[in-house]
């Protein structure tokens, strides 16, 4: 048994050296993959960017600004998949609740749902977008403010004047959860 130690230590030594020389990712291959017209790649690199996460946000957050729509929505898809991990990317991702593109402020707003209280910073934003003309982006702002819980309680005045237009569960859960206990308000 002695005599197999070390020969069990240089082993285990090896192995670590291995692990230790592993690449770092490719991140800007990565964010090319991710805009490319290949939906594989893309795919799999939207995966791989939410795997490295907080390293790959600057360059994600450079491509939520860029023109293309197709590419915009995908940054989106990675920031909702990263969660929490994508905090530092509240400030972008509030500012994109202002944008054109209904379907993108849908999807940040389901992002920031996603990132749960860590996107309390974007509260104001969200509030904003309850008044949105589209149904979709209102639909997943009040859930984006359920989701940051306690964080979004400036949120509860402007849900209670939504829900005094007319019955929204949501909007009703979403204030139980920024109360996080008790029953929901009655609408005034």
């Amino acid at each position: 048994m002695r005599n197999r130690l070390p020969l069990l230590l240089a082993t285990l030594a090896l192995l670590a050296a291995c692990r230790a020389k592993e690449a770092e990712p490719d991140i800007p291959r990565l964010l090319a993959d991710l805009q490319g017209e290949d939906e594989g790649k893309s795919g799999q690199a939207n995966l791989e960017l939410i795997r490295i996460g907080e390293p790959a946000l600057p360059g994600l957050a450079e491509l939520l600004k860029s023109g293309d729509p197709r590419v915009r929505r995908r940054v989106a898809s990675t920031f909702w998949g990263m969660g929490p991990r994508a905090r530092s990317a509240v400030p972008v991702l509030a500012e994109t609740l202002t944008d054109p593109d209904p379907g993108l402020r849908t999807q940040v707003a389901m992002a920031l749902e996603n990132m749960g209280p860590d996107a309390k910073d974007a509260v104001p934003a969200l509030v904003k977008a309850l008044s949105d003309r589209d149904r979709r982006v209102r639909q997943a702002a009040v859930k984006a403010l359920g989701g940051i819980g306690p964080g979004a309680e400036a949120a509860i005045p402007a849900l209670n004047r939504a829900l005094s237009k007319g019955p929204w569960p949501e909007a009703e859960e979403a204030i139980l959860r920024i109360r996080a206990s008790g029953p929901a308000p009655a609408a005034p």
